[in-house]
C-alpha cells in the first residue's frame, strides 16, 4: 500500500484593500501586518511537526507572499511552486488536474483563495457545501493517492489565531 499524501490547504493571508489603489487584483499584496501573521502561522505549523515537499501557490502577490511566508520559517524551505489553477480564475476540477499529474511530493501546502480553496477541500473529503476559511486558516486532508478515486479524511482544520498562538510558544 502507498504512503498516503497529506495536503494542506491554505487561504491566503490579510491583504490590501480592493480599490483603485491595485486596480489589478492580481497584483494586490498582503499588508504587512498580513505578512507577519503568517510567518506567525509558518512557526505554528512548523510546531506541530508539520513538513511540506513543496508549497505550491496561486500566482496572485498576495498568495504567493503567503506561500513564501510559511516556507520561510523553515531552515531547509520547500520550494514554492506557481499553479495557476490555484488563481482565481482556475476550477477544482483544474487543480485535481494538476494534482493527479505530479509524481513527487507526499506533503503539499496549496495557498488560494476563497471560496475556492473550500470548495477544494469539501471535494477532497466527499463534503457538499464548501468549506469556510477564514483568511491565513489552514486544513489537512490526507488522501490515499493523487489523484484520489476516494474522499479523503479531514485531519484538521485549524484557525489563524490558534495558528499564530502555538507559533507564538514555539
Amino acid at each position: 500500500m502507498a504512503e498516503p499524501v497529506f495536503l494542506y490547504l491554505v487561504r491566503h493571508g490579510l491583504a490590501e484593500e480592493r480599490g483603485h489603489a491595485y486596480p489589478d487584483d492580481r497584483l494586490r499584496p498582503l499588508t504587512a501586518e498580513g505578512v507577519e501573521r503568517m510567518r506567525e502561522e509558518g512557526k505554528g505549523l512548523r510546531a506541530l511537526d508539520v513538513e511540506f515537499d513543496e508549497v505550491l501557490t496561486s500566482p496572485f502577490v498576495r498568495a504567493r507572499q503567503t506561500a513564501e511566508a510559511l516556507a520561510g520559517v523553515y531552515s531547509r524551505p520547500p520550494r514554492v511552486t506557481d499553479l495557476p489553477a490555484l488563481g482565481v480564475d482556475g476550477s477544482t476540477d483544474d487543480v485535481l488536474d494538476a494534482l493527479g499529474a505530479r509524481t513527487d511530493g507526499r506533503s503539499l501546502a496549496l495557498v488560494g483563495h476563497a471560496p475556492d480553496i473550500g470548495v477544494l477541500a469539501a471535494r477532497l473529503i466527499g463534503a457538499r457545501p464548501a468549506l469556510e476559511f477564514k483568511k491565513g486558516a489552514v486544513c489537512c486532508i490526507e488522501v490515499e493517492a493523487l489523484p484520489s478515486a476516494r474522499a479523503g479524511s479531514l485531519r484538521w482544520f485549524l484557525t489563524p489565531r490558534i495558528l499564530r498562538a502555538l507559533g507564538r510558544r514555539a
